[in-house]
């Protein structure tokens, strides 16, 4: 069988994306709305894995290249909760790039992962997330804007991505979305929360 291609990615966010938002709706149809409530946890130690929990299960992705301003991530892992010990030993905690501590359960349950671990942690945040996606397809990629509550905070953001850089780049084009830094969750989040000193604009 043929391997899935690793999908490139444009995004940014601001506080304020209205003409982005009528370019997107210009040029096709909605699709789909879907909404979701998940937890990412930030590392200070680490910017090249994006983590995240939904619906008690963890995402980790990791940073594979940059290419022409564009971004490509692909799974490392993803865990069920509850969680035995030696995973959050051999595959979590190597993610974040930061000392473990030590652990004292043989597996975790996520209210225990957050409180016992993240929240105790000087080098970690566990940042509520509340998205609500638009979904569309703009010169063949997957094209989404979306309002997104980062600990409350709202900011809106906007993506491009397909395994076709061309298509991103042309589609970039297309939506006004050249103009925009690339501005990946991590980065986002870190921004809102302080943890990065680079505020989003407008």
């Amino acid at each position: 069988m043929e391997a899935v291609k690793a999908r490139f990615e444009f995004r940014t966010f601001a506080r304020n994306l209205g003409s982005i938002e009528r370019k997107f709706r210009q040029l096709a149809p909605l699709e789909k709305i879907r909404e979701s409530a998940e937890i990412y946890i930030m590392s200070a130690g680490n910017n090249e894995n994006n983590t995240k929990v939904r619906d008690k299960l963890m995402d980790i992705k990791v940073f594979v290249q940059e290419l022409k301003g564009l971004e490509q991530w692909n799974p490392r892992m993803k865990g069920e909760f509850p969680m035995v010990a030696t995973m959050l030993e051999k595959d979590v905690f190597p993610a974040f790039g930061v000392e473990m501590p030590a652990l004292t359960r043989e597996g975790y349950s996520l209210d225990e992962y957050i409180s016992e671990i993240i929240k105790p942690h000087p080098q970690l945040a566990a940042v509520h997330v509340f998205k609500r996606r638009y979904a569309f397809t703009i010169n063949g990629c997957i094209a989404e804007i979306g309002d997104v509550w980062i600990n409350g905070a709202y900011v809106a953001t906007a993506n491009l991505e397909s395994v076709d850089v061309e298509a991103i780049l042309e589609g970039m084009k297309m939506t006004g979305l050249d103009s925009y830094e690339n501005i990946n969750y991590l980065q986002a989040i870190k921004r809102v929360i302080g943890m990065i000193d680079n505020p989003i604009g407008w």
